[in-house]
């Protein structure tokens, strides 16, 4: 039996070691490690897991993200689900080196054995998510997991690519006297499919009440999705410190999730998303194609220097670039 062949017989049988090599595996950028990724990948495709529910959960900094994540994964583990944890940490741009440090915000969840918490960096990914999130979105649905959280770096402009991995998005806001809607994005507003405003617990309970009312009129102003029932997207307070109102996330969840189902949209959102992941490997792709050709790295870089020094418009530029890789094909 091969190494690749051992890998998925152990991963299947959820041993979280194995879960965990593979993971390190995929995100590896040695080509003779992303030749054995993807036969890891393509068996494990082939033996048809599971389907996890893909949460995405995204929010503002200081937001408390962590403790919900872990709050909520426990309260899933006591319904006895297997839970499983991605959590994406922003990197340095002069080292590319990351904190990592949600795993050990997680004390609790990281000791339950229905638990997986991996934390990655997110490198010079976009997005809020790490370039090869989604392969370990996969990973951890072969390993036989319930529900996988996918916990991004925060809010920003490109966090909106969360979607493209995840089933259900959540949104994550604290309680404010709702001026910091002028601080959200409308971009993520739209795709957010519940709103939870945190810390919603002493002193701070009646201003995410107030903050959870101005958003869910906000809400109401943004078109109907086709994709929703009756009542969503919606806003709701919760208190990751106190546990209140988590069962009423998890049945909204459950039952935006059925709905989906049901109705079609499931499998079209899987399959929009599996063709929006094609596309961006193929962007990768020919990205790295550019600069692993020393003749055609050369070439890059001049006309990179041309457009810096304005005698060449980036889009020309471009097209040249893609035109001397077709030439070499």
């Amino acid at each position: 039996m091969s190494d690749t062949e051992t890998l998925i017989r152990d991963i299947l049988a959820g041993q979280r070691r194995a879960l965990a090599r593979a993971i390190t595996l995929v995100e590896s950028t040695r080509p003779d490690h992303r030749a054995r990724a993807l036969a890891l990948l393509d068996g494990l495709r082939a033996k048809g897991g599971k389907q996890a529910l893909r949460i995405g959960l995204s929010g503002t900094p200081g937001v408390g993200k962590s403790t919900f994540t872990e709050a909520f994964g426990m309260m899933l583990i006591g319904l006895g689900l297997k839970v499983a944890v991605l959590a994406v940490d922003p990197s340095s741009a002069r080292s590319g080196g990351s904190i990592l440090g949600d795993k050990t915000r997680m004390e609790r969840l990281a000791r339950e054995a229905n638990a997986f918490i991996r934390p990655s960096p997110s490198q010079t990914a976009l997005g809020g998510v790490a370039r090869r999130t989604r392969e370990a979105v996969e990973l951890c649905e072969g390993a036989g997991f319930d529900v996988i959280l996918i916990e991004t770096v925060g809010v920003g402009q490109s966090e909106t690519m969360v979607a493209d991995m995840s089933d259900i998005f959540v949104l994550l806001l604290a309680p404010a006297g709702g001026d910091e809607l002028q601080g959200v994005k409308r971009g993520i507003m739209e795709i957010a499919d519940l709103i939870l405003i945190n810390k919603a617990d002493g002193e701070l309970k009646a201003a995410a009440a107030r903050t959870c009312a101005d958003y869910a009129g906000a809400m109401r102003l943004l078109r109907r999705r086709s994709q929703d029932p009756d009542g969503f997207p919606k806003a709701r307070t919760v208190s990751a410190v106190t546990g209140e109102a988590l069962g009423d996330v998890w049945a909204d969840i459950t039952e935006l999730a059925d709905w989906r189902r049901t109705n079609g949209h499931w499998d079209a959102a899987r399959a929009r998303q599996a063709r929006r992941w094609f596309h961006e490997e193929l962007r990768l792709g020919l990205l790295a194609k550019l600069t692993a050709d020393p003749s055609l790295a050369g070439r890059v870089a001049r006309l990179e220097a041309a457009v810096e020094r304005g005698e060449v418009a980036p889009a020309a530029a471009a097209a040249e670039a893609l035109a001397s890789l077709a030439s070499t094909q």
